[in-house]
Parts: C-alpha cells; structure tokens; sequence
C-alpha cells in the first residue's frame, strides 16, 4: 500500500474532540470524542434514513398524487366503475335495437306473430364468440412426428425387455 493510503487510514481513525462553548464565558456546553469515520458513518445512515422516509411518505400517502404519472386510487376506481357501466350499457342497447327490429318485422308483416317471442329475439342478439377448432397443417405434422417418436421409443423399450 502507498503511503497516502495508510496516511488516509490512519486519518480515519484518529480520535477528535468537538467541544461547544459558550462564547460569553468560555464554558463548555457539551463535547464529543469522535473521528472521521464515525462522522462518515452517522452521515451516511441518516442519509439512508432520510431516503427511506421520504419514499415512505410518497408511496403511502396521498401525496404521491402530485407526482406526474401517478393518478388517484378514486379516479381509478371511478374509471372501472364507468367502463363495467358502459359495457352493460352497449350490450343492453344491443338486445333493445334486436327486440324493436324484430317489433318492426312484425309490424310490416314480415314475421308471423306466432313466431314472436321475447326471449328467442335476446337470445339471438346475444352474440356468441367464434372459435376456430380446425388444426393447421402445421400441427398436423407436427402431431404424427410426435407419434413417430413415441411409437418408435415403444418399440424400443419393447425390444429392451
């Protein structure tokens, strides 16, 4: 090690002493015996414990509001309430437009009566996901490799006994 290396160590941990006085009569309020790295030490975790306490109080109080990219739990829950009333709403529209279609049809006569029933004009209305069931041509190959395989593994297991 150089010598400015062990003369900063040594720095360190030299002991000094911080006396306040009282300027009027020179009398010794209070002293401490500290050195430099007891200093740096209380400084550094202050610090830490400055930080901590500041990102406390912005994540759990409503003062992290004020920061830009952050909203409001209210504003939040006001903005779900408003998209689950809405999408009650559409579908609801859906069934009455379905409902005064099927009215009008029968009006003009182009639906015999008879045949008028609420509940089978909803259920037409109501609109059912397609799903596409059909494999591809890729799965399909990719099946029968898989089968080779396994039949291949069996046979071998087979001739192994």
């Amino acid at each position: 090690m150089t010598k400015k290396k062990k003369n900063f160590r040594k720095k360190l941990f030299i002991k000094n002493r911080l006396v306040i006085l009282n300027e009027d009569t020179f009398e010794e309020i209070f002293s401490f015996r500290l050195t430099l790295m007891n200093v740096f030490v209380v400084f550094s975790l202050g610090g830490i414990f400055l930080i901590l306490i500041t990102t406390f109080i912005i994540a759990f109080t409503p003062l992290r509001e004020f920061i830009p990219g952050y909203s409001s739990t209210q504003l939040k829950k006001n903005a779900l309430e408003l998209a689950i009333k809405s999408d009650s709403l559409t579908t609801s529209l859906k069934k009455n437009e379905a409902y005064i279609k099927s009215i009008q049809k029968v009006l003009n006569g182009k639906l015999e009566y008879a045949k008028f029933n609420k509940d089978s004009i909803l259920s037409e209305s109501e609109e059912i996901p397609e799903t596409n069931m059909k494999a591809s041509e890729e799965e399909i190959k990719l099946r029968e490799e898989v089968a080779k395989i396994e039949k291949e593994s069996d046979e071998n297991k087979a001739n192994k006994k």
